[in-house]
């Protein structure tokens, strides 16, 4: 995608932009996830690249093609949607082959392909039913292999694990990741689950106000957020506006840490450049193995991550050490060199 945008006309010629000369490369053979907030643009730019919505500018390249002015049929992708799209009166079969139908496959043809994407899912011992008959997972199944039937040269899935209960998604994770790495398909996902982008991802994109905030692989954008509102975003990084005590210039440098950066200040030794915070716990959630303590220091509450074993007082010291601590313009949110 090359300085893609695209703006939608309103009321009185009042015209909203969703996507702001946006520029990203989907490596073939991977996973490139576009995460983001509701309303960042993620769908629409999804869209676009099927050709269900048109570009207002930029273009669209699948290998050395062009596809901007392509007819969707055509470009060679196949869609899952967030609400399954199911025919409700066609058995699971009907439904996968219903797009080999249109283009114009032969029967024999459309059973094979139907049932080889079927097989791959572990669906084929529901091709009779009905989609009423199936429960959510399989439901989202079907879906994803009415597309793979199709052998598309590019995957676009839409939150499709988003109507999933918790431990169905995690199940469905590790399922698309795994029929991922054995066909080799180019996906690009959308997700606001920021465990979903870690997770499956080979490169992440992070979006904002139909702008790409930052893009690289999840080691990458989590390790070295560019901005305070992807440090924010993944990985509920703690910021606030640093002491001039700890800084030598406080004044327009807004600290970062994240929770699991905290350590308790009785089991460390103090060095130059670590931050030390003294609070009073307000609130401690139980998180299995580990603890997030709620600490308030001043006008600033501080989330730290801690063994659950460790006893919880009234009054409570952690230290992060200086090698832990992002930095970054409170002005303009952008990360300042170390």
């Amino acid at each position: 995608m090359r300085a893609v945008e695209k703006t939608f006309e309103g009321a009185k010629r009042a015209s909203t932009r969703i996507l702001n000369e946006v520029t990203l490369t989907a490596p073939a053979g991977q996973i490139t996830t576009i995460l983001g907030e509701s309303g960042c643009g993620k769908t629409t730019l999804l869209r676009i690249v099927a050709g269900l919505e048109t570009a207002t500018g930029g273009s669209v390249h699948i290998g050395e093609r062009d596809v901007t002015s392509v007819h969707p049929s055509r470009r060679g992708v196949a869609m899952v949607f967030q609400n399954y799209g199911l025919y409700p009166a066609k058995t699971v079969a009907k439904n996968i082959e219903f797009p080999l139908k249109m283009s114009g496959l032969s029967i024999p043809e459309r059973h094979t392909r139907s049932l080889a994407a079927a097989r791959l899912l572990h669906i084929d011992h529901v091709m009779d039913r009905l989609p009423a008959q199936l429960s959510g997972g399989q439901r989202q199944r079907v879906g994803i292999a009415r597309a793979l039937a199709r052998d598309p040269e590019i995957l676009l899935m839409d939150e499709p694990l988003s109507n999933l209960d918790a431990q169905l998604r995690i199940e469905m994770r590790a399922e698309l990741v795994s029929m991922q790495r054995r066909i080799g398909s180019t996906m690009l996902y959308v997700t606001h689950d920021q465990t979903e982008a870690m997770t499956m991802s080979d490169r992440v994109v992070v979006m904002r106000g139909g702008r790409i905030e930052q893009q690289g692989t999840p080691e990458e954008v989590f390790r070295v957020p560019e901005t305070t509102y992807v440090a924010a975003f993944l990985g509920n990084m703690n910021l606030a506006p640093a002491p001039a005590s700890e800084t030598g210039a406080g004044a327009g440098i807004t600290l970062g840490v994240r929770p699991e950066h905290f350590l308790p200040a009785d089991r460390v030794t103090a060095e130059s450049g670590d931050l030390r915070i003294e609070g009073r716990v307000e609130f401690a959630e139980l998180l299995g193995t580990d603890r997030i303590l709620h600490l308030r220091a001043g006008d600033t509450l501080w989330r730290a991550r801690v063994d659950a074993a460790l006893p919880v007082h009234e009054h409570t010291t952690v230290v992060a050490r200086a090698a832990n601590i992002h930095r970054f313009d409170t002005a303009s949110g952008v990360r300042r060199a170390a």
